[in-house]
């Protein structure tokens, strides 16, 4: 190149660099006879200049006798020379990055100056990355055997296969660019022969590790190449080096479009591998099929859609590799018939542009003119590619913008005017472009959501921690971004390592972006609620149909981020039982409860489609029936439609319905098998169930047990009239054993309901049912007073007429009984200390348990109905805590001012523990906002109680 034709504003620079080399290097003389040959090539690259004035010798190296040295070097023999003395870590990687930067330079200036043709500078960086990685993991290898030993496998040597990806794999390796890798190897074993014992996994693990720092860490050297590792199976969450054999099952079972899209331009670095040939007929039935597969198309059309998202969030307009006609859509051309015909045509499985194309023309599947005219625009944008980087040994691929850049690629690219550049690089675009359209087109319109279009970069492209946070800040302050990027990463990791099927992806990655702006759109919490939705959709991720009900509906979409918001219970809940996503779709039916004395009908309708010898399937739709409806009241207390009071009255009303139909259904399989008891004439049964505690006082919360015991009033010893007959009070036994089996089995959907039968007479080692007789006379004779108190929350709440009016008698009789009033304090007292000293939680204000909390108001009530029903038998007329409070007031059993300072408590710890239950937390307080009216409880127990 001659001085004469650089711009004077180049020749300033060129100028700066030489006048700091001869300052550097003052006692050079022989550099004075090389400036006008070194002047023009310091105008042209920062790279080379800063090079040679950091290392002299770079110039004896290239400047000898006879000029510039044009011929290929010999790498390998080189660099093994060098390394061969060198037996520290750090010595090796000086060595190796003073290799790398002497020979780039090299290459460098014959491209700049025109000396050689792209085709050979691809070539010769990819052979001398070839050798810097090859003979750096040998060094590696050998440091770490004097140590480990050998590592070995079956008496044969085991070697550590390194896998070039991407351009490095096709040998057309960008001059800045950095290498993807994937490390493998091929048996399990152990080293031998050293002074510990690795396993091979171990082994190579640490070989490839210290590869990576050696070819990857930044000194005062430099660097050698920016080493890539999430094109391994698992991406950066999975183990390092791998097996052949787990490499294998991964390909087989887990190997996504992308992968093998990738794995086309794999190539086997070790320029000599005893079990290459192994490895590529493990990876060869994953890469390329047998038969002639055309949905090939429609995955690099969905890479293509990748790119352009990355394009446009980028604002990437003057990238020549990326945006419309660049580099990579040359790329996509070649490797569509690569992965369509590949599997039939071993010849197309190079793994080079170069070389495809040449087939390609060969056998006429693309024309001779369209092969020269794409290979022709390939080189014109590789070689721009090349002197881009070449400027400052930067991995870049956008045009410049400043002068300085723009007459530097005028000059190396033969041009006079930048304009007369971008005019002969847009024919060339725009030729690529039209052959891809041609072949792979069809390109889906972006989503007219311009939001969901950005954050699809956030899910579908592997950005950076900086880039991600970039992008966030346009939806979210500093702390919130990293907070939702943390999350979401976590979850893009763990998503990686599933295995969910092609399908599966494919439509997660459709939903995502949705989901993301979704969690951004008026949350207080995005990355709160983000994780909540995580747990629903890793229960759903391999079950494409609960996915694509979310894409297809953003309505049902829309309810689930609402009710996650609102209750990490619900999430949960979801997320354990996904066929809940159902109740998504119509917002209005899942808003519309049933009224309280329609679960019945509701329960009957929903199981008339399932027939009643189907004993697992109807099991199964009450879970399913108990769980769509427990969604709806949670989704009408969450938004406010429901107060706290309404949403146990419709927990309590649902809960009696499944009771019922739980009773009907084990009856019916009973009296199949044994025949009607004696004395029974239907409808009645004989039979009744009794509720206590949150049940019967119409107080239940989402995961309340049921406290039941279960009566009958059999008096006959006869057998029942079935075939299979049966003695006929033994026939209720079993009935309540089928029962308990119907409530307590778990099925897909879980269990009905946990129950719990300790309230019956004698307790665990009484009858699981009694006859109603009996439990009068236990209640009347043999109760403890603890006992009297539960039964001042008891309901009949399913049976006979008669049994019902029989229960509440014996109910008025017990409640009514004269008391020992300074006893029965007494006994309240001592049973109400043995509850909170087993089960007051240790830190915060118990809502239930603790001093002044909801037991304490329970314990009162029953004590006033037990100390004087006697009295006043309405007292016990009611059995939940705020009409019995009622009640007492009416009666004049207690105080206004207490009636009231009890109901507002107890209404409001209830309503706390409510939320604190919808929250996910346990039901405990530590803010202290309660500490007026605890103290008033605690004022009220002490008056009482003493």
């Amino acid at each position: 190149m001659q001085i004469a034709n650089i711009p004077a504003s180049l020749m300033s620079i060129g100028h700066k660099h030489w006048q700091r080399l001869l300052e550097t290097y003052p006692q050079e003389e022989w550099l004075v006879a090389l400036q006008s040959t070194v002047l023009p090539v310091f105008c042209l690259s920062d790279f080379v200049a800063k090079s040679c004035q950091q290392d002299i010798s770079i110039l004896q190296f290239l400047h000898l006798e006879n000029g510039l040295v044009s011929a290929t070097p010999d790498y390998a023999q080189l660099l093994a020379a060098e390394l061969e003395a060198v037996t520290d870590e750090s010595e090796m990687h000086r060595a190796l990055r003073r290799f790398r930067r002497r020979h780039m330079v090299r290459l460098a200036w014959l491209d700049l100056t025109n000396a050689q043709c792209i085709d050979a500078s691809l070539s010769q960086v990819s052979k001398l990355a070839n050798t810097l990685i090859d003979k750096a993991g040998d060094w590696c290898y050998q440091h770490l055997a004097s140590r480990y030993g050998i590592p070995m496998a079956d008496g044969v040597e085991q070697p550590l296969l390194v896998l070039g990806m991407g351009k490095l794999g096709g040998e057309e390796l960008n001059f800045s660019s950095d290498i993807d890798l994937i490390f493998c190897y091929p048996e399990l074993g152990e080293t031998q022969g050293g002074r510990r014992t690795l396993e091979n996994q171990q082994f190579f693990t640490k070989v490839g590790q210290k590869l990576i720092t050696a070819l990857n860490q930044v000194t005062s050297d430099g660097q050698v190449f920016r080493v890539d590792m999430r094109l391994r199976p698992f991406g950066e969450s999975g183990p390092l080096v791998m097996h052949f054999s787990a490499l294998e099952d991964y390909y087989q079972e887990q190997g996504r479009e992308w992968e093998r899209y990738a794995m086309v331009k794999a190539r086997i670095i070790n320029p000599v591998a005893p079990f290459a040939d192994e490895l590529k007929a493990i990876l060869r039935p994953f890469v390329f099929r047998r038969y002639m597969d055309f949905s090939a198309i429609e995955a690099l059309r969905n890479m293509k859609r990748l790119i352009s998202q990355e394009v446009r969030r980028r604002q990437l307009t003057d990238n020549i590799k990326l945006g419309g006609g660049g580099i990579r859509e040359v790329e996509f051309i070649v490797q569509a018939f690569q992965l369509i015909r590949g599997g039939r045509e071993a010849a197309l499985q190079h793994p080079g542009v170069f070389a495809v194309l040449d087939e390609l023309k060969a056998r006429q599947w693309l024309s001779a003119e369209d092969v020269d005219s794409l290979g022709r625009s390939y080189r014109f944008l590789r070689k721009a590619e090349h002197h881009l980087q070449q400027f400052n040994d930067e991995q870049t691929q956008t045009l410049p913008t400043d002068e300085v850049g723009r007459q530097r690629l005028c000059l190396t690219m033969g041009f006079n005017h930048y304009q007369d550049f971008c005019s002969q690089l847009e024919q060339h675009m725009q030729s690529i472009h039209g052959q891809f359209m041609e072949l792979i087109g069809d390109e889906s319109e972006p989503c007219p959501d311009e939001q969901v279009n950005e954050l699809s970069d956030l899910w579908c492209l592997p950005l950076t921690d900086d880039e991600a946070l970039a992008l966030l800040a346009k939806f979210l302050d500093e702390p919130a971004a990293h907070s939702f990027w943390h999350a979401l990463s976590g979850f893009i990791d763990d998503m990686r390592n599933r295995a969910m099927g092609t399908r599966g992806r494919e439509s997660l990655d459709k939903l995502m972006p949705w989901v993301l702006s979704a969690c951004l759109k008026d949350n207080p919490a995005p990355s709160v609620v983000l994780q909540r939705l995580f747990g629903v959709l890793k229960a759903v991720c391999r079950r494409t149909a609960y996915l694509d009900l979310l894409l297809e509906n953003p309505g049902a979409l829309a309810q689930l981020v609402r009710l996650c918001s609102a209750s990490p219970w619900i999430a949960e809940q979801i997320g354990r039982f996904p066929i809940l996503l159902d109740e998504l779709l119509n917002p209005q039916h899942l808003y519309q409860l049933a009224p309280l004395d329609g679960y019945y009908n509701e329960l009957r309708q929903f199981l008339l489609r399932i027939p009643e010898q189907d004993l697992e399937a109807r099991m199964e739709a009450m879970r399913q029936f108990k769980l769509s409806q427990q969604l709806k009241i949670a989704a009408a207390d969450v938004t406010g439609v429901l107060p706290v009071m309404k949403v146990s009255d419709h927990l309590t009303f649902l809960a009696e319905a499944l009771i019922k139909q739980v009773v009907l259904d084990a009856w019916q399989q009973m009296t199949e098998r044994y025949g009607l008891p004696a004395g029974v004439q239907l409808p009645d049964l004989g039979f009744g169930v009794i509720a206590y505690g949150k049940l019967g006082g119409i107080e239940l919360g989402y995961g309340s047990d049921l406290d039941l015991v279960f009566v009958h009033n059999c008096d006959s010893q006869q057998d029942t009239d079935g075939d299979k007959a049966i003695e006929s009070r033994q026939f209720y036994i079993k009935l309540a054993q089928r029962i308990m089996h119907l409530f307590n089995t778990k099925t897909a959907s879980g269990q009905l309901y946990e129950t719990d039968l300790r309230l019956r007479p004698a307790g665990n080692s009484g009858l699981l049912v009694c006859h109603i007789n009996g439990f009068a006379e236990y209640q009347l004779q043999e109760a403890w007073t603890w006992e009297h108190q539960a039964l001042t929350r008891s309901r009949f709440v399913f049976g006979d007429e008669a049994l019902a009016a029989r229960f509440l008698q014996i109910r008025q009789d017990v409640l009514c009984l004269p008391r020992d009033k300074q006893k029965l304090a007494e006994d309240v007292r001592q049973m109400r200390e043995k509850m909170r000293e087993h089960l007051q939680a240790g830190q915060g204000f118990d809502l239930k348990q603790g001093s002044g909390g909801i037991a304490d108001i329970e314990f009162l009530t029953q004590y006033w109905v037990l100390s004087e029903s006697h009295r006043q038998p309405n007292l016990c007329y009611w059995s939940d805590n705020v009409r019995i409070l009622a009640s007492l007031e009416h009666h004049q059993v207690i105080s206004s001012q207490w009636a009231e300072a009890l109901t507002t408590a107890y209404l409001a710890f209830r309503d706390s523990g409510h939320r604190c239950v919808l929250d996910g937390k346990a039901a405990v307080d530590e803010s202290g906002q309660f500490e007026a009216l605890r103290e008033q409880v605690r004022e009220i127990w002490q008056q009482t109680l003493g």
